[in-house]
């Protein structure tokens, strides 16, 4: 496949996201359009949207390489599945009545209401080094694959692929925000679900299979197995760890995470934000069901032509871009390009938000979309694209495992402290935290948890954490903050806030 030609499909398809960013933000570019979209989104956009930014390059990517991973993993990544479906359940009944309520544009502003300054602070830093690094690991993933088969060809340097790549991603989010990033998400989302359901068919042709015949292969497969319920202890991918890390990983990562949550916070009613919720969670199960699956059919196409890769997470791309045809290395691209991108805007967006309303206190000035407000986002939206930048480059001079778990490892460290400081001021009412102590518990938590589970084996009788840590690691958090709280001062039997 020529690099020429998948260099000229991804400018084609950047210059198509420009024109959407001009036409969304020409008549508002204020900053009220690019923290809530100016509150009226509709519901089956953001939904859709929401399923290109859930999933990203690791979904695209690192999954279906993992059906075939030394570790023996096969389906089982789809109890991890089974878990999110359960999280965003509980994001949906639980978490965005709050926020509503409270008509929120950051959802860590709830922790200053319930829990002190400190606290706040400390949680929406959490957030800014949580996604930085998360959405840094997820656009790595994409850049490798256009380093390796495009920009390598023509001498560019890895930092410099990098910088194009978020150049590219501001040029169409630094006016628009929120509200262009939900129709052009809408169409990589689109992008990225054709993408997969074309690979199969492309797949299923070189292998002369119709889909029934490919479906009867990937369930009579060494690749099939999707629960795992024997070696409790010793197993990483037992169903209660991979379904309860999903499920709490998912509360910490969407439901406690700015990004997604300030999607759902731009339409109009909580009734418009459970239905997207509801809508995206059955959409999720069913499209990861088809990534599993693109994972299974790779493995058998490698085995029946004797293909092999040095790292799981280049298998669909050497396929796609080397043996499969022209056609469906653009497919791949274009998804591939989609998948990531859609994620990466969001989170640049969802950062820039964040740090603004948290940390700058734009939600209590009152020229909130003054000259001077706005280039001040401007600035710290060029800000925080060069923190990325940074981090991506470092992450590539380290990295040695699958990106997929690198992200979830990270993820079971950081949100955790999130899900404790939550926990806290929804169950714990009636008492009042050590605000000044709260920053040294969310970070000891971490820590107890990053010992633990290196010697989980040797202490525990033999279990190994996978996912399910982040329990662990916000029940450690929610302890330490009880441990040091004090009971609130009641009058006439009324909590005095």
């Amino acid at each position: 496949m020529s690099p020429a030609i998948l260099l000229t499909f991804i400018i084609g398809y950047f210059l198509v996201l420009l024109v959407i960013s001009w036409l969304t933000s020409r008549k508002s570019s204020d900053n009220d359009t690019f923290f809530v979209a100016n509150r009226n989104s509709k519901w089956y956009l953001v939904a859709f949207g929401m399923i290109g930014t859930a999933l990203s390059g690791v979904t695209f990517i690192s999954v279906p390489g993992k059906v075939g991973a030394p570790s023996g993993d096969q389906f089982a990544y789809f109890q991890f599945v089974l878990g999110n479906a359960a999280g965003f359940i509980i994001i949906a009944t639980v978490l965005l009545p709050l926020y509503y309520r409270m008509k929120l544009t950051s959802i860590y502003s709830y922790i200053e209401h319930t829990l002190g300054q400190w606290s706040y602070k400390t949680a929406a830093g959490i957030f800014l080094i949580s996604r930085t690094i998360g959405s840094s690991f997820r656009l790595y993933l994409v850049v490798i694959v256009l380093q390796k088969f495009i920009f390598d060809t023509y001498h560019v340097p890895f930092a410099v692929t990098v910088l194009i790549c978020l150049l590219l991603i501001w040029s169409y989010t630094f006016k628009g925000g929120l509200k262009t990033i939900i129709i052009t998400d809408s169409l990589q989302t689109f992008f990225l679900v054709s993408s997969v359901f074309l690979s199969i068919y492309f797949i299923c042709r070189s292998l002369n299979m119709n889909v029934f015949e490919a479906a009867d292969a990937i369930k009579n497969s060494s690749y099939s197995k999707i629960f795992f319920v024997n070696d409790f202890l010793g197993s990483h991918l037992h169903l209660s760890k991979q379904f309860l890390g999903g499920l709490f990983i998912t509360i910490g990562m969407t439901g406690l995470d700015q990004d997604l949550m300030q999607k759902n916070l731009s339409m109009s009613t909580i009734k418009e934000a459970q239905k997207n919720m509801f809508s995206f969670t059955g959409v999720f199960v069913i499209i990861n069901i088809f990534f599993l699956s693109v994972g299974a059919l790779l493995y058998i196409y490698a085995a029946k032509y004797g293909i092999s890769v040095a790292k799981t997470d280049y298998l669909y791309p050497t396929i796609a871009l080397k043996y499969l045809g022209v056609i469906p290395a653009v497919v791949f691209m274009l998804g591939l390009t989609a998948a990531t991108f859609a994620t990466t805007d969001s989170a640049l967006t969802a950062l820039t938000t964040s740090f603004c309303v948290d940390f700058l206190a734009f939600d209590k000035k009152k020229d909130l979309n003054s000259k001077a407000m706005v280039k001040t986002r401007h600035l710290v939206h060029i800000g925080l694209s060069g923190l990325m930048l940074l981090t991506i480059v470092i992450f590539n001079s380290i990295n040695n495992d699958a990106v997929v778990g690198a992200i979830f490892k990270v993820a079971s460290y950081t949100y955790g402290p999130l899900l404790g400081l939550y926990s806290f001021g929804l169950f714990m009412g009636n008492r009042q935290v050590n605000d000044k102590l709260a920053p040294f518990i969310c970070v000891i938590s971490p820590v107890v948890c990053y010992f633990l589970s290196m010697h989980s084996a040797e202490w525990l009788g033999g279990y190994v954490f996978d996912n399910e840590l982040i329990i662990v690691n916000g029940l450690i958090t929610f302890v330490g903050l009880l441990a040091t709280s004090t009971r609130k001062a009641t009058v006439n039997n009324s909590v005095i806030q």
